[in-house]
């Protein structure tokens, strides 16, 4: 791999910028992730900030609506921005020689949003629809309702807000929720690609240098709420969503669960896709996936199969979560440190790859690991230490939710 060069700068007011240079290629990609997630949506308005992340881009500083959108494609932008639990995404990718440009307009939607009242209809219009498709869409529905049920709050709001919420949200809902978080002591911006670090740092001391911090506090956090553990809907399937703790992404461990999760779930061999799925037919999908927030995790399980099969797949795959640490073999932790390597040559070749897993990282672990770092803590891993890790974060204090007509027994859980 080539050697990577990272550049740290912060502002004086708290901005952090993160600089790969990559100058064998010719495009840039660029992310800022501002605070201001679902997290910090106050109860009963449960998608304010869904709401305040689309009416970011429907008009900012001398920009209206159609104008701004018009600014980001002349210069061949390819953004997006997404609201999280935590924080709101932006960003995009385009030729190297149009970043300056392009983040001077993101100057004006980070700090001069219009948030224009007669945008909002269309808006909320497009919260619902989203969010009836999800209502529709059964396997959406289940891991939106799971994470209420294997999280605290506020950590657990649903991200793109609920139903019967959205009407309640107004402009000035938005704007309180935006001077509360968009502010720059915990913004990070990162950059990779075809990049001067210098001046990329003057141009950003230039556009962000007088932007003001304001009061913020972390939401507080309140216990999980309690739940059924099946939502009866006259489905063509059963689906079967299940969670367990697991360790965050800053642990010292983190990547002996990585492993763990990547023989549990990683490819086509992988045990959940074999056993369950192929030689036994229980399902035509299942799945397992490591999800971290700030300082705790949880594996998320997902199988989707027939009613008559349902039962079936949940005990198996009970035993194959649980019997995980009893017969791991070399020939599989070889196959996931093998996807693994090539997923990092990939991510070397992607700007786009490598600025999202700047802005993590820094949220994370306050430091960039280097792709020669997560290399070597991958070659590190070996099958004693898989082994002792599923040992000492066990498939215990699971949260099980179904979807489908009538609920399974859940006493493999036990």
């Amino acid at each position: 791999m080539p050697k990577q060069e990272i550049a740290i700068y912060q502002l004086k007011n708290g901005l952090t910028v993160l600089i790969e240079s990559m100058p064998y290629v010719q495009s840039v990609a660029f992310n800022f992730l501002v605070p201001g997630g679902s997290a910090y949506d106050s109860p009963k308005k449960f998608g304010t900030a869904a709401l305040m992340t689309d009416l970011l881009t429907r008009g900012a500083g001398p920009y209206g609506n159609r104008e701004l959108t018009t600014a980001l494609d002349n210069l061949g932008v390819q953004g997006g921005e997404s609201a999280g639990s935590q924080h709101i995404s932006l960003g995009g990718a385009a030729l190297g020689s149009k970043l300056f440009d392009a983040l001077s307009i993101y100057k004006e939607i980070l700090r001069a949003p219009h948030f224009d009242p007669e945008e909002l209809p269309a808006a909320k219009a497009g919260s619902i629809q989203m969010l009836r498709s999800i209502e529709d869409e059964p396997r959406q529905k289940l891991m939106v309702e799971l994470r209420k049920r294997c999280y605290s709050q506020p950590w657990s709001n649903p991200t793109d807000g609920q139903l019967g919420d959205i009407g309640n949200i107004e402009i000035d809902d938005l704007k309180a929720q935006y001077r509360r978080c968009f502010q720059p002591a915990r913004t990070i911006l990162s950059v990779a690609g075809a990049v001067d670090p210098q001046a990329l740092i003057k141009h950003v001391e230039n556009l962000f240098g007088d932007w003001e911090n304001s009061d913020f506090a972390e939401p507080d956090t309140k216990s999980i709420a309690l739940f059924d553990q099946h939502i009866t809907q006259d489905t063509t399937q059963t689906h079967i969503g299940m969670a367990y703790p697991a360790v965050s992404y800053d642990h010292d461990r983190y990547f002996d669960a990585w492993a763990a999760i990547g023989i549990l779930s990683g490819g086509m061999s992988s045990r959940l896709f074999t056993r369950v799925r192929e030689e036994r037919g229980l399902c035509y999908t299942i799945s397992a996936s490591l999800h971290s927030l700030h300082r705790e995790g949880r594996v998320v399980c997902y199988a989707g199969t027939m009613h008559e099969r349902a039962q079936e797949t949940l005990d198996v795959t009970m035993r194959e979560l649980r019997g995980l640490a009893s017969d791991l073999s070399s020939e599989e932790l070889i196959r996931c440190q093998a996807r693994a390597k090539s997923s990092l040559i990939m991510q070397q070749e992607s700007t786009t790859a490598r600025a999202s897993a700047m802005t993590r990282d820094w949220y994370y672990l306050s430091k960039i690991r280097t792709l020669d770092e997560i290399h070597e803590k991958v070659n590190a891993v070996t099958l004693d230490s898989v082994t002792d890790y599923c040992k000492s974060w066990p498939a215990h204090g699971l949260v099980l939710l179904t979807i489908g007509p009538t609920a399974l027994d859940a006493s493999s859980l036990n």
